[in-house]
């Protein structure tokens, strides 16, 4: 059983930036897609970014060109640099794994508890 634990989340500003971390433990994370998703107040939780054991990777069309997700898999960690952070991208932001890459979070088996991301002048 995989378990994952999110870091990096906190204040910024409009235009700058984070790395979000998750850590993985219990289960060779390199046989695992990985993803990213975030909840905002009130909205349902959304797919943001998703990276495959092999490195495809692919994002929501609101973070692409902002946003860089990728993967260590000999440190056992998957990234999410997030960069000219927006207002609307408040959130928290929720890693995922599973054996299948897909954009649709119930069919995620892994989740991390979430890191707060807040953009805010």
């Amino acid at each position: 059983q995989l378990h994952l634990v999110e870091s990096g989340g906190g204040l910024v500003q409009p235009g700058g930036s984070l790395t979000l971390s998750c850590a993985a433990s219990g289960d060779t994370f390199s046989n695992y897609a990985m993803a990213w998703f975030r909840q905002a107040p009130g909205k349902e939780r959304e797919f943001v970014s998703a990276i495959s054991y092999f490195g495809d990777t692919y994002y929501t069309d609101n973070v692409e060109g902002r946003f860089t997700i990728s993967r260590d898999n000999a440190q056992n960690t998957g990234y999410l640099q997030m960069d000219d952070l927006k207002p609307e991208d408040t959130a928290v932001y929720s890693c995922a794994a599973d054996v299948t890459l897909t954009r649709d979070s119930w069919l995620y088996d892994y989740w991390g508890q979430g890191t707060q991301v807040t953009v805010s002048s």
